[in-house]
């Protein structure tokens, strides 16, 4: 866990709120009507943010490498799951070192 790079990802409320959107994903996006077996399709997850393809795609690609998602392709689709070992990692540690 790098949690320099993951307090960098919390700086951005877009990012905040992607991380929030996909704790519940099934309420999040139920108008999207997904199957959440793997994840969230990356393209709904734009779809919500109302922000460009490749905007949204650098800040999931941020919250990728800090290891707060989890991308897997499934065919066609990148399907993106929050890694819950690794925020609550995060939040131990920002417990233990506050």
């Amino acid at each position: 866990m790098d949690a320099n790079l993951i307090h960098k990802s919390f700086a951005s409320p877009v990012r905040r709120d992607i991380l929030a959107r996909l704790k519940t994903p099934a309420e999040a996006f139920a108008r999207e009507r997904i199957e959440f077996g793997q994840g969230v399709p990356s393209n709904a997850i734009q779809a919500q943010s109302g922000l460009s393809q490749s905007t949204v795609s650098a800040h999931l690609a941020m919250l990728v490498e800090a290891g707060l998602l989890v991308s897997t392709r499934v065919g066609p689709f990148v399907l993106l799951s929050r890694n819950e070992p690794v925020i609550r990692s995060f939040v131990t540690h920002m417990h233990a070192s506050l």
